[in-house]
């Protein structure tokens, strides 16, 4: 079995490359840049596949790409994901998000039109809820262009599903972290800098809104829930998440905890850092998003039933997880 990653330099990209290694599958990676400042590819304990240089934006090298491996399953992740940034640059966002899935598909229409395509779908596609926890029959209501974009490349997988009966899943994925985040990202803006406040370096988090309420889970879960998408007899959504909802305030809570006994069993907890989130945590309204989501929590139980794929790794895991890998 051949598979094509399109964003395989990315958090999930990593996590997922490794489970399609493991199971014995040639990996091929798509790739423009590495994500960010983390370069991702350097926590990898295995092969980093074949990567192939493409711009997911030009049809013709997504096109030669893709006949370059006639791959039995491709894996659509490639994207501008950064919400927030989505505000500034939304050309971009658009260009990449909906386009580069145009490209994609286009070129699996015609080169391998029996392979098998998995699509990032994003909860911020149901943007302003209208009902809560959200399933796959929930209405999407973006406040992004970022969840815009995600809207629009879901419902192009729809239809190509449809048109011309194309074994294509899109996964509506809830927030899911990682230690293996982009630095750009909240979770991982909070656990670097709070490891910075740790070594001295930094005074000061600043963060924007904290009250909103976000569906954490692990990265490398939900990877499995794509790649067991793929393995069903048809093509289907599936909403991928916890079903528990934190707000950001209560994960730079958890975090300074972790953070706090990490130090004691140093023995370092004293004058340098009493660790009370409010004596380091500062308010940015400049932060603050032109439109916010305020509520995210998804219902997985279609994917429990369907796939038999449930979340492992629970929130105060997570957190413990990720703040823990800042002092590896």
């Amino acid at each position: 079995m051949k598979a094509l990653i399109t964003g395989i330099s990315g958090q999930d990209g990593s996590y997922l490359s490794e489970l399609l290694e493991n199971k014995g599958y040639e990996v091929y990676g798509l790739e423009r840049r590495v994500a960010m400042e983390d370069q991702i590819l350097r926590h990898r304990k295995g092969t980093v596949g074949t990567i192939i240089p493409c711009d997911i934006t030009n049809y013709s090298s997504v096109y030669n790409a893709i006949a370059k491996v006639l791959p039995d399953e491709i894996y659509h992740l490639a994207a501008q994901s950064d919400v927030g940034y989505s505000f500034k640059d939304p050309f971009q966002t658009f260009d990449t998000n909906i386009n580069g899935t145009l490209n994609v598909l286009e070129s699996m229409r015609i080169l391998t039109p029996k392979s098998k395509l998995y699509f990032a779908g994003s909860s911020e596609m149901f943007g302003d809820v209208l009902e809560t926890p959200q399933t796959e029959k929930t209405p999407f209501n973006p406040r992004s262009p970022y969840g815009v974009t995600k809207c629009a490349g879901f419902q192009l997988c729809k239809n190509y599903r449809i048109a011309y009966d194309m074994f294509i899943c899109s996964g509506i994925l809830f927030n899911h972290e990682s230690p293996r985040r982009g630095k750009e990202f909240v979770t991982r803006k909070i656990t670097s800098t709070i490891k910075k406040i740790m070594d001295g370096k930094e005074s000061k988090l600043k963060l924007g809104n904290i009250e909103t309420k976000r569906d954490w889970g692990f990265s490398g879960d939900y990877v499995q829930a794509m790649w067991l998408m793929l393995q069903q007899d048809k093509p289907d959504d599936y909403v991928i998440a916890t079903n528990e909802t934190h707000t950001i305030k209560e994960f730079v809570y958890e975090a300074f905890k972790v953070a706090s006994e990490i130090l004691e069993k140093k023995g370092k907890l004293g004058d340098q850092l009493g660790f009370i989130p409010t004596d380091y945590l500062e308010l940015d309204k400049n932060m603050i998003r032109p439109s916010e989501v305020n509520l995210l929590k998804g219902d997985y139980s279609k994917a429990k039933r369907v796939l038999g794929w449930e979340p492992k790794v629970k929130f105060k895991d997570l957190v413990k997880l990720m703040m823990e890998s800042e002092d590896d």
